[in-house]
């Protein structure tokens, strides 16, 4: 298969979240990033780009990030040329298993944990064990997903740089409450422990 960058556009592509799907994405770097949707239908991505794309080493990688992406937001990717379908491979081990998933309310320092359907414990934000774990959103396939891709693998700490784990979120909410003080909806709670 010889498919390089820039993706064809299709028309009227419709996004799969069938587990083992298989994507490339253009991360707008001239790199081509890819991504297999597990068995709870979110994606994960591999720690391996390429300039043109090549399925056995993207599958053959580690597993870089797994994120919610918006099923809507994949077909609109796939019909503008950001994404490409490369058909239904068998499933990476490690998106079989539900992973623990962080949900944080706005304003406040509990977060709930899940595993699928159901809370399993609840902590305070900076707890040092959940630092790793995603935040439970839906990332946009076109807007979202190439940014926080190139970050991933190049294993940025910028705040700005797209991410969705914990320890992002906190050093995310830390810039913007420094940069606009006067903002109260950008106030730090009473309790904050600062990003180490």
């Amino acid at each position: 298969m010889t498919i390089s960058l820039p993706f064809p556009s299709a028309p009227r592509a419709r996004g799969n979240l069938s587990a083992g799907a298989l994507y490339a994405v253009d991360g707008g770097d001239s790199f081509v990033y890819y991504g297999q949707v597990a068995a709870n239908k979110q994606v994960g991505f591999f720690r391996f780009r390429s300039k043109i794309v090549s399925v056995s080493e993207a599958l053959s990688a580690e597993l870089m990030c797994r994120v919610g992406v918006s099923y809507p937001s994949i077909g609109r990717a796939l019909r503008a040329g950001v994404w490409i379908s490369l058909g239904r491979h068998e499933l990476r081990s490690e998106l079989i298993e539900e992973p623990v998933l962080v949900q944080w309310p706005v304003g406040t320092l509990e977060v709930s944990l899940w595993k699928g359907p159901a809370v399993i414990g609840k902590t305070e934000v900076h707890d040092p064990e959940i630092q790793h774990l995603e935040i439970i959103s839906a990332f946009d396939a076109t807007f979202h997903v190439p940014p926080r891709l190139r970050a991933e693998f190049k294993s940025a700490q910028d705040a700005r740089a797209g991410g969705g784990r914990v320890w992002h979120a906190r050093r995310m909410k830390e810039e913007l409450a420094a940069r606009h003080p006067e903002l109260p909806w950008h106030k730090l709670p009473i309790g904050w422990g600062p990003v180490q």
